[in-house]
């Protein structure tokens, strides 16, 4: 038996950061997931689907995503059902989360104003490029050009090549 489920969607909401009696972290958000066809006027529908994520991930997604944030989502669907604060039996199906990529760039990535601290999404996340260039003896910063030739063809022997 085989029960996958692969989701990539956005946050309807903050997720939510509870804890068990026993100090267990656990996370419930909701995400939204385009269908991959439209409706008679030509629109886009979408599902909410419930997921629920445990301990250290859990407290990840807290603290890192939030309302619109792109996320991955690898788990299995679980029901299960309680009795509701009105007598009535409640039925909730979920997606228990083994693993939730953040597909968003990291916030604080943004460019801006100040050119001493101007910042790039390339390498570093939240380091600024001095702090690059200063920290890593050796290696090469993010304006030096990585082909020193010019983009003339290399001389390579195949003695060189790993395959």
């Amino acid at each position: 038996m085989m029960n996958r489920v692969i989701l990539v969607g956005r946050l309807t909401k903050d997720p939510e950061l509870r804890y068990t009696p026993s100090g267990v972290a656990v996370a419930t958000f909701t995400l939204a997931v385009n269908r991959m066809f439209t409706n008679q006027q030509g629109e886009r529908q979408a599902d909410f689907i419930n997921c629920v994520v445990w301990r250290k991930p859990a407290e990840n997604v807290a603290n890192y995503l939030k309302k619109g944030s792109i996320a991955g989502v690898d788990g299995r669907v679980q029901t299960r059902n309680y009795e509701g604060q009105d007598g009535k039996r409640v039925y909730v199906t979920e997606i228990v989360s083994e693993s939730v990529q953040f597909l968003d760039t990291r916030p604080g990535n943004e460019q801006r104003s100040t050119s001493n601290n101007q910042q790039s999404n390339q390498g570093g996340y939240g380091q600024n490029q001095n702090e690059r260039s200063n920290g890593n003896q050796g290696s090469t910063r993010v304006n030096d050009n990585p082909f020193p030739n010019g983009g003339q063809p290399l001389d390579i022997s195949d003695d060189d090549l790993p395959f």
